[in-house]
């Protein structure tokens, strides 16, 4: 029977902080406290074999405390909490603190200790042969990482999961514990230790399609190999890996028929996902970093999601965080939503046109808050243009049904996500590790929720929202809802109707003059905060080597 040292008492732990007030009122460090807590309470109640000593840091503002652990074999021997406070004096936090979104885990809510397994090796070339032993969806080639200096692993991950209901706004419940399962995650790290920025982006995959994809990673993989980050994906729902012929059981028996997320076929609903996508997080953290990240250190764990992982986000935030404290952050996109007000991580959603018009998201938004951000792309859609192109290109290699844009008009937005989801990462880390807040954006004006109607221009393009060159300095009309379309494509693509060559000559005199005009509204997304810089120089060399304003051919507009 594990003992718990009484100095882990988080009553004990809140006053060891000494935090100015604004601090304890915004909940960030206090968030900050919580999931340091629960890593150590998870780690007591269920420690990884072998670990000896082990130390952990956590930075608070100015502020450190370390957290240690003596284990020998799987008995603690002591547990203690040592702290060092840099020109701080102790003190009591107020009563708010101990409110019920701020509850200690309970030995009920401990997240177990998986076993990871891995690196799995890669046996066969991507795309050739009929084995498919190799990662599914794997980066390269389709993607250079040994040329942004980072290495993709996979690895299988296996232990008993709790069964979870999830209420409305309300604290998950806890239903069955003991399921066994085994999944895979696919890791993306820098080799140089000394790129790591210190973050982990935690993916729950998307299964809409049948199969799992992993789209904030195929967005955002130039930024955020470029960046250091550390990206891993989390295959934890039942389509991902049983579907018939997509799942990845079916894709590939030879790497993939001892998967199962399903407790043996007797639970297909998911209720597993989110403590199997806790102890992946733990495994990150805490049991198996050294194995899973070769010796990097994160100073945050971020968990992203898009649509349909979104929503499984959003139950996740509102259910199990208040119980498990393990994510530090939140970022979803398009869809999601709405959140509870008294869980302290902080959640950042993005979403595009087409959750307004067809989700009915414009009737649920919520206000910005110290815990909340929401930001909508004007002229974006579901997905874009781009990553349907890269997506294509994935899917066909892996004899994936690819999606279609073969409609009229031109399904696909060509507003690109990526580098404002680009700037929502950047923006989330100094949340959570400065508590340093994004910057609120405007809405996209609608006139109406219900039924949702987005006041437009003359050239059917949004006001409001976050505005990008695309729609500030347009070379067509693209829009997040569709009109006109003929049957067999996606509805949430939104569509794409280029300007005639006349209109083109008529707005851009010259290329010059259309390049000042992208410069102007990049610079002004950069100073706003929604485009980072390295992004903005890349749009302008984009728009100067264009022909928009040349008089020759424009091929993609």
């Amino acid at each position: 029977m594990t003992e718990f040292h009484p100095q882990l008492n988080k009553r004990r732990l809140y006053p060891l902080l000494n935090l100015r007030h604004d601090e304890v009122t915004r909940g960030h460090m206090l968030h900050k406290l919580d999931v340091a807590y629960a890593n150590t309470v998870n780690l007591i109640a269920n420690p990884a074999p072998g670990l000896g000593s082990w130390f952990h840091t956590y930075k608070f503002g100015d502020k450190h405390m370390k957290f240690r652990l003596i284990v020998e074999s799987r008995t603690i021997v002591s547990a203690a909490v040592v702290t060092a406070l840099l020109g701080a004096s102790l003190c009591s936090l107020p009563a708010q603190a101990q409110s019920s979104g701020q509850r200690s885990a309970s030995i009920n809510d401990v997240v177990s200790t998986p076993q990871v397994t891995g690196p799995i090796a890669v046996n066969s070339t991507p795309g050739a042969g009929t084995a498919r032993d190799y990662p599914f969806f794997v980066t390269e080639p389709q993607f250079d990482l040994a040329l942004a200096g980072y290495v993709e692993e996979e690895f299988f991950v296996q232990g008993t999961a709790t069964r979870y209901q999830t209420p409305t706004m309300a604290d998950a419940v806890a239903t069955s514990s003991g399921h066994p399962y085994k999944t895979r995650i696919v890791v993306r790290r820098p080799v140089d230790a000394k790129k790591f920025n210190g973050v982990v982006l935690v993916e729950w995959a998307n299964v809409t399609s049948g199969y799992g994809i992993d789209l904030h990673w195929q967005y955002s993989r130039e930024y955020l190999t470029r960046e250091g980050y550390v990206v891993v994906r989390v295959d934890a729902q039942r389509v991902g890996v049983h579907q018939e012929r997509t799942g990845l059981k079916d894709w590939s028996p030879t790497r993939y028929g001892s998967l199962d997320v399903t407790a043996g076929g007797s639970i297909t609903d998911d209720s597993l996902s989110y403590d199997i996508f806790s102890q992946v997080i733990k495994a990150i953290k805490v049991s198996d970093r050294d194995k899973i990240l070769k010796g990097l250190v994160p100073s945050a764990v971020l968990a992203v999601g898009q649509s349909q992982s979104a929503g499984r986000l959003t139950l996740y935030y509102n259910s199990i965080q208040p119980k498990h404290h393990l994510v530090d952050g939140f970022l979803i996109q398009v869809l999601g939503g709405p959140f509870r007000t008294d869980v302290r991580a902080p959640m950042m959603r993005i979403i595009s046109e087409t959750e307004l018009m067809l989700y009915g998201l414009g009737a649920t938004r919520q206000p910005d808050s110290p815990t909340l951000r929401e930001w909508e792309i004007a002229g974006a859609a579901h997905v874009d243009y781009w990553w349907v192109q890269y997506r294509q290109g994935l899917a066909v290699r892996d004899k994936m049904t690819p999606p279609s844009l073969g409609c009229d008009p031109e399904p696909g937005s060509h507003v690109p996500l990526r580098y404002v989801l680009n700037a929502g990462y950047h923006h989330l880390s100094r949340w959570v590790l400065n508590g340093i807040e994004p910057p609120r954006a405007e809405p996209i004006t609608m006139t109406s929720v219900n039924p949702p109607m987005i006041t437009r221009d003359v050239n059917g393009l949004a006001y409001g929202g976050i505005r990008q060159a695309e729609v500030e300095v347009p070379t067509a009309t693209n829009r997040g809802d569709q009109i006109g379309m003929t049957p067999g494509c996606p509805n949430n693509y939104g569509m794409h109707v280029p300007f005639n060559d006349a209109k083109l000559s008529q707005l851009y005199r010259s290329n010059d003059a259309y390049v000042q005009a992208v410069t102007t509204t990049v610079r002004k997304n950069v100073r706003e905060g929604f485009i980072l810089k390295d992004d903005a120089e890349e749009i302008i060399r984009r728009a100067a080597s264009s022909n928009v304003g040349t008089g020759r051919a424009v091929s993609i507009r």
